[in-house]
């Protein structure tokens, strides 16, 4: 399976393609808001997500059947910046099981800052 061209139909919110890279009883957990979905509703969740999106895989690495990625993902006018991490369990070259962890980037808290530690990673 193409884990780029998964995450490009992602952001693009192609409904359509991505139908084919699921098997039909997949489950998909967006574990940081407790939802758990099928296939239907992921792509209808995703799809009717509110704005053009758009992102960059930072990381992608393989265990076994499961692919982990990392995935910087921001509206098009980049007003607001997320990240997720997905574990993508594959049966039959098909993705069986999505569990993903979204994350809202933002700025250090002040009482972080206030120790004088750490630097930016970029």
């Amino acid at each position: 399976m193409d884990v780029k061209a998964f995450w490009r139909d992602v952001l693009s919110q192609n409904g359509e393609a991505l139908q084919a890279y699921f098997c039909k009883d997949a489950v998909i957990r967006w574990h940081c808001t407790n939802e758990k979905f099928s296939v239907q509703e992921y792509i209808k969740v995703n799809c009717d997500y509110p704005g053009e999106w758009d992102g960059e895989i930072e990381r992608i690495e393989k265990a076994g059947e499961t692919f982990i990625t990392a995935v910087r993902v921001f509206p098009k006018d980049k007003s607001a910046s997320f990240h997720a991490v997905s574990f993508i369990k594959f049966k039959d070259n098909l993705i069986s099981e999505l569990d993903e962890y979204w994350a809202d980037d933002g700025e250090v808290p002040e009482w972080r800052l206030n120790m004088k530690i750490g630097a930016a990673i970029r």
